[in-house]
């Protein structure tokens, strides 16, 4: 028996304060035995029906995460007040449960604000943000005032200008000004995250109060947005205001020397840090992770990890995203499987790294077991894990898995559009990847210039030359994207396979870009196969001037002097090949079977069986070219 349960045991007229105090300290104690025992001693004594205590019994439940016990303890009270059921709505809006929550919002006999912020914050929770701005709405319409709770909520969830620039409005018209120092935080960082940055700027500079979650939601929406250099202005205008920079300052303002990967300033901020004792904070250290990591200094980053005594997800995913960016993706993987061992649950952010490297290392087979976890951890709903488990699943050419998760996909961001068009193209399934567009344009959000590389290397792969066209010269009227090197790219590869090398030589003199060693070598490779000597000579000297280590161009112009029957020029090509030393390109592929990833290098087949391999290579192309995915040989 627990000691303060004694004075209870045998009393059944103790005083409601008593009772209360117990549950008190039972949530202190965070003690579902205890609990449970205080819970008995109130529905023996008939306490359990009394509305206060049942309201704390609801309360209690609720914060030891027992939701079924909450709801029992809500459905024993005979005369429930408001109290009892916004405490009960607050059990459903814990436990994710967006339908109960609704179905008891809807049977409550009478709701004030916290029931309305309630439910506004369990669709805004839960990534439905049109029902959150739809009950907003709601609540206003009822005469209900929002309160400043409720104003924080909606500027949290907006994912538009339109909405973000009405909320505001709605804010002002209730009389909820900028001395409110927690809404103009909110504004500020609302703005921030949709780039709108004059508007985060005016809210700065009219609020009453400023502190340091002011500067930091300010800084942090500058250096997201792209405004690196004015982000660090801000930081010094910060400090000579006589604001000190908090750990989340420093973790940011150590981003933003990431993103312009200027290590010497990183270290001066990461000094600061040991100044001041902020680097034991495990946020700024990821971040410095990070910023090594971008500045190519990959082992001060594996040293910094290793100094660290107490990890979390934030320094393991950090390390392991790292690891993968740097192309070490076993240690990646190992690294992962040390912090499972280690009881670290992974973030959504660790598992999409992990997810990637799984896509280029392992067997399928092993990929799914990624999945399942995902789906243990509750986290396959995730929008950042959808669009990773559509790209591995796609990277395993296993692209009918890809498109029945992307259909089952509820909430579907950009990323994961453009991961299932890229996966559809890359895996020959060009009409679908454009049928696909399509469906985005008319159901998804604006496309971006991820979107249109995928659909232009989808006209590209499928010969679709007139489609193509078309869509890089409405790209920036139709869709407000600016052709990259990387658009022209696809382009003139296009034009190259279809044979059309004068339109396709005018595109590169045209474009406003300096054409790359890549778009060179596909109108080389172009100019040999249709035997245009004169175009190829031209082309391979621009190729040789782009990429002088590249053996392409002199092994092509080797190749159409050998057709053209002019041995000399081939011998010379040859010599002057060797005498600069161009590596010989050694194209390879992998696949991997049960436990085994096997490696194919050019020229390599032999060790691997000799003639069967080759021979089933032939049928398997001869089966692609039947079902029109173009040869591979």
């Amino acid at each position: 028996m627990y000691p303060f349960l004694r004075k209870a045991h045998g009393l059944h007229t103790t005083s409601l304060s008593f009772y209360s105090n117990l549950i008190d300290r039972c949530l202190s104690l965070k003690s579902l035995g205890v609990a449970k025992l205080i819970h008995a001693q109130l529905i023996k004594v008939g306490f359990n029906c009394n509305t206060f205590l049942g309201n704390r019994c609801i309360d209690l439940y609720s914060n030891l995460g027992k939701f079924n016990e909450a709801l029992q303890a809500f459905d024993d009270i005979p005369n429930k007040n408001i109290v009892s059921w916004n405490v009960s709505l607050k059990v459903f809006v814990k436990s994710g449960d967006i339908d109960g929550a609704r179905c008891l919002f809807d049977k409550m006999p009478e709701r004030d604000v916290v029931s309305w912020n309630s439910i506004i914050s369990c669709y805004a929770s839960n990534g439905f943000a049109d029902c959150a701005l739809g009950m907003f709405s709601e609540m206003q319409n009822n005469g209900v005032r929002p309160s400043g709770f409720t104003s924080s909520i909606m500027v949290s969830s907006v994912t538009c200008a339109r909405n973000g620039k009405q909320i505001h409005g709605c804010i002002i018209r209730n009389g909820l000004n900028l001395s409110n120092v927690v809404v103009g935080n909110s504004l500020i960082d609302m703005y921030g995250k949709l780039g709108l940055l004059d508007y985060a700027f005016a809210v700065f500079f009219t609020m009453e109060e400023l502190d340091v979650i002011s500067w930091n939601s300010l800084i942090s929406g500058l250096c997201k947005s792209g405004y690196e250099e004015l982000a660090l202005n801000q930081f010094y205008l910060m400090k000579s205001a006589g604001y000190l920079p908090d750990e989340f300052t420093i973790s940011t303002v150590v981003c933003v020397c990431s993103n312009l990967r200027d290590l010497e300033k990183g270290k001066q901020f990461i000094a600061l840090c040991v100044k001041v004792g902020f680097l034991s904070n495990n946020i700024v250290s990821s971040s410095a992770i990070d910023l090594f990591s971008k500045c190519n200094r990959l082992e001060d980053s594996v040293k910094l990890f290793e100094e660290i005594n107490r990890r979390d997800s934030v320094v393991c995913n950090a390390m392991i995203s790292s690891y993968a960016e740097h192309g070490y993706k076993e240690d990646a993987l190992k690294l992962f499987v040390l912090t499972l061992r280690d009881n670290i649950r992974p973030t959504e952010y660790t598992l999409s790294s992990v997810l990637s490297s799984a896509s280029s290392l392992l067997p399928a087979e092993q990929g799914s077991q990624f999945h399942s976890l995902t789906i243990k951890l509750g986290l396959e709903s995730d929008m950042v894990i959808s669009g990773s488990l559509v790209e591995m699943y796609a990277s395993f050419g296993l692209i009918d898995c890809a498109m029945k998760f992307f259909a089952q996909t509820n909430v579907k961001d950009l990323i994961s559009w453009n991961t299932m068009i890229l996966g559809l193209t890359r895996n020959g399934r060009v009409a679908e990847a454009l049928d696909l567009f399509k469906e985005l344009l008319v159901e998804g959000p604006p496309p971006d210039r991820i979107t249109l590389t995928g659909v232009l290397l989808a006209c590209n792969y499928g010969g679709f030359v007139d489609e193509g066209w078309s869509v890089l010269s409405s790209m920036e009227k139709k869709y407000g994207v600016i052709p990259r090197l990387e658009h022209y790219a696809c382009i003139v590869d296009m034009m190259s396979r279809a044979g059309k090398l004068k339109e396709v030589i005018y595109v590169v003199e045209t474009m406003p870009h300096n054409p790359s060693a890549s778009i060179w070598e596909s109108i080389l490779r172009a100019c040999s196969f249709h035997g245009d000597l004169k175009l190829t000579e031209k082309v391979a000297e621009k190729v040789i001037e782009c990429e002088p280590e590249s053996s392409l161009p002199y092994l092509l112009l080797a190749q159409a002097y050998e057709m053209g029957g002019r041995w000399e020029s081939m011998v010379r090509v040859k010599k002057a090949m060797k005498e600069r030393g161009a590596e010989k390109m050694i194209a390879c592929s992998w696949i991997g079977i049960k436990d085994h990833v096997f490696v194919f290098k050019a020229n390599d087949i032999l060790y691997y069986g000799g003639q069967d391999v080759d021979l089933v290579l032939r049928l398997l192309n001869q089966e692609m070219e039947d079902e029109g995915c173009g040869s591979t040989i």
